[in-house]
């Protein structure tokens, strides 16, 4: 039987963010797949290996997880060129979609073909064979509703088969995922673990531990407010709501589309739109640099008074709140908006993360945490309970 590696997976509506190992490996792919066939067309074919796989994600799927089973899919930046692409729909459940799966097992399956990994799973010729120990998270209002105990068995008991197609390096290499263990957490505790405590949860954060704080994760199409007092999320409080930044993103690449001729390939184009440090909210239109502030600023406006709407209500069901954290990649694309309305009506005090990438992979370094701990914990356990050997007499 092969070792377990750890895996810490954030299936994020923009991304995904994984975490390997002793943090040895990352990986982030964008959360876009698209319907292909077998032999998708190349143009040199005999270059195919000198390319970065990542960009070239071409894969079978067979799982019994899955809704619809063996088929073939463009994942993450190869998926964005096709004009049959998609990303998740607002309303839609994260645990109950093929496309969580899918992206999941292609993140596991990637890592598990890695040179760096040789070592690590059996291989018999074209076929790895890979066991992890996953920690992951599902929205807080999915978990509330029970739903991590059905997603979590879709992963155990069975072995989930990802064939690389036209792939970069990996071409005709199947992987088998089996997991020997799957932890899933509610996305707002997990925030609340990476806010305080370090890899071996140990106390970073000592100003926080005590506090009463809210933490406001907005995603793509959910988002969670945790409410932390006493070290612990109370789940009586902590709220999840079907509002992300996907509708809003949406509509704003279909206003480009019809007022500038001018298509999109994903949301993502939308956020680098909107965040990057150049030329924020502008767009070229036949060779023209020109700004679509007017379209950005309408939309996430309206969106960032529907997240203010939210902490207010929140915050007066909780009114000993001292402080709240907003967090995940939909807060950074409504940072501004969201201080400039804070700072015009009630004035809460809230903070957002300066570091971009620290609030992009809040929940990967979380779930990363909270998987180790849980490992370390067994392995203790395991060594406790085994018998003492006497010694021998001589």
């Amino acid at each position: 039987m092969s070792m377990s590696r750890i895996a810490a997976v954030d299936v994020g509506n923009d991304s995904i963010k994984a975490i390997f190992g002793e943090l040895d490996y990352e990986l982030n792919i964008p959360n876009i797949i698209a319907r292909d066939t077998e032999d998708r067309p190349i143009i040199g074919i005999e270059e195919l290996n000198s390319k970065d796989p990542l960009e070239g994600i071409h894969i079978k799927v067979h799982s019994p997880a899955l809704k619809e089973n063996n088929v073939i899919y463009r994942v993450g930046h190869l998926a964005t060129k096709s004009g049959s692409a998609s990303e998740l729909d607002p309303g839609s459940s994260k645990s109950e979609e093929d496309q969580t799966l899918i992206m999941l097992f292609a993140t596991l399956a990637l890592d598990a073909v890695s040179e760096e990994n040789t070592a690590s799973f059996p291989r018999s010729k074209n076929v790895i064979d890979a066991n992890y120990t996953l920690g992951t998270g599902l929205p807080l209002r999915e978990v509330k509703e029970g739903k991590d105990a059905g997603y979590r068995s879709k992963l155990t008991g069975s072995v989930h088969q990802v064939e690389f197609l036209v792939t970069p390096r990996y071409q005709g290499l199947k992987v088998n995922i089996k997991f020997n263990e799957v932890k899933i957490y509610p996305e707002g505790f997990a925030a609340y673990i990476n806010l305080v405590m370090d890899n071996n949860l140990k106390v970073i954060n000592k100003d926080l531990i005590d506090k009463r704080i809210l933490i406001q994760d907005i995603g793509g199409l959910s988002t969670d407010i945790a409410v932390i007092r006493n070290r612990t999320v109370d789940d009586d409080k902590a709220q999840g709501f079907n509002l992300g930044v996907s509708e809003s993103l949406e509509a704003i690449r279909e206003e480009i589309r019809s007022k500038h001729g001018i298509e999109l390939d994903s949301r993502r184009d939308v956020v680098e739109i909107i965040t990057r440090k150049n030329n924020r909210n502008h767009i070229m239109v036949k060779g023209s640099r020109t700004s679509v502030h007017d379209i950005t600023d309408r939309i996430l406006l309206e969106l960032a008074k529907k997240q203010y709407r939210l902490l207010r209500n929140v915050w007066l069901k909780n009114s000993q709140t001292e402080i709240c954290y907003f967090v995940g990649g939909g807060s950074i694309v409504l940072k501004d908006y969201i201080k400039t309305l804070n700072n015009n009506l009630d004035g809460y005090n809230i903070e957002f993360f300066e570091d971009e990438k620290e609030s992009i992979w809040m929940m990967a370094n979380a779930y990363y945490k909270l998987i180790t701990d849980y490992v370390r914990k067994n392995e203790k356990q395991k060594v406790s309970q085994e018998p003492v050997k006497e010694p021998v007499k001589k």
